[in-house]
């Protein structure tokens, strides 16, 4: 006889095995980045968490042995997943960006995105610390 909970985590894990399968296949087949990018994060983190779910089950349940670890590694998924597609969204779009796209700034100068990066010491602030040290060779306490 089959028991209930073996049911369970063989469907769970069947399920996570068809959601990293589908996730795997659209980072494959998608042309563009964020399309790309949607395939990855949203089924292959509910095949994960399928996954993690069937371990849960089978451990908490069947062997009576409660861990922490996959509900650590949970959240660990949960809250960097989106955090990295955020940031590789933002490189994408970023990087397909040209001057003419962006309305003029309200002050003098250029969107930051454009603009070289500062020299140590001419916008004030590089290479300062709270204490009037030193930073990367340059000194930022004059008297010193």
């Amino acid at each position: 006889m089959i028991d209930p909970l073996e049911l369970v985590v063989s469907i769970c894990l069947v399920l996570s095995g068809i959601f990293g399968l589908v996730g795997s296949y659209g980072m494959v087949r998608l042309r563009d980045v964020m399309q790309q990018l949607h395939a990855p994060t949203k089924a292959t983190t509910l095949g994960v968490g399928g996954a993690l779910l069937a371990s849960m089950i089978h451990f908490g349940l069947q062997e009576g042995q409660f861990t922490f670890h996959e509900l650590l590694i949970t959240l660990f998924l949960f809250l960097t997943a989106p955090v990295s597609a955020q940031f590789i969204a933002k490189v994408h779009m970023v990087g397909k960006l040209r001057r003419g796209d962006l309305p003029k700034p309200g002050t003098e100068g250029e969107w930051s995105i454009f603009a070289p990066p500062p020299e140590a010491g001419e916008s004030g602030k590089a290479g300062q610390t709270r204490g009037g040290g030193k930073t990367r060779g340059v000194t930022t306490n004059p008297g010193a």
